[in-house]
């Protein structure tokens, strides 16, 4: 029997990294938590590409420091320890792929999440960067009252984006129950850019 495809909100958003991400690419990991998708996507975009990967949290940079250091993917990388509301101000070139997987750091104090406030700050910066073409991701997580109001907010914005700037889909399973995550993928029209 073949493996199954819609896995989850995280599996889904791994596709669509190795579907637009091509070596040479920039690519900026919003939520670099342990450093997961920061080192799925170093490997994508290769030697010859860059990721930047944002954190507040010092425990987030140091970890994702250790497993970029042992896979041998640092040079490649430029870690910032700032709010990813802060992104244009660090990331200086249009990447073709920003990642977002709010919520709060995976083994870490649970009572540090993302907050509705930055991540629309964050997102709207991330939709201005992108490159035509370019592919913006979300997984919210509306399993805590942050996390709900992130993805109702999210929602909202994205409902709002005129389909000549951006295509936009919500990935959401409909029989997951209350607060299972959801993935947004929104894709830069290639027309958009000014």
């Amino acid at each position: 029997m073949s493996e199954l495809i819609l896995r989850s909100a995280r599996w889904l958003a791994a596709q669509y990294m190795a579907q637009v991400l091509r070596p040479g690419d920039t690519a900026v990991d919003a939520t670099m938590g342990n450093g997961h998708d920061t080192e799925r996507l170093a490997n994508l975009v290769g030697p010859e590409g860059h990721v930047f990967a944002f954190d507040i949290q010092e425990q987030a940079v140091e970890s994702t420091r250790r497993r970029l250091t042992d896979a041998g993917l640092s040079g490649r990388v430029t870690l910032i320890r700032d709010s990813h509301a802060n992104m244009a101000a660090h990331v200086d070139r249009p990447p073709k792929l920003i990642v977002f997987n709010l919520g709060f750091l995976p083994g870490g104090d649970k009572q540090v999440t993302t907050l509705l406030d930055s991540t629309l700050a964050a997102v709207q910066a991330a939709m201005e960067l992108l490159s035509p073409g370019g592919m913006l991701l979300v997984c919210c997580y509306p399993g805590h009252a942050e996390g709900q109001r992130e993805l109702d907010a999210l929602r909202e914005l994205f409902a709002s984006v005129p389909p000549q700037a951006f295509n936009i889909l919500e990935h959401r399973f409909v029989n997951a129950g209350p607060g299972a995550p959801v993935c947004f993928a929104a894709e830069k029209q290639i027309s958009s850019a000014k």
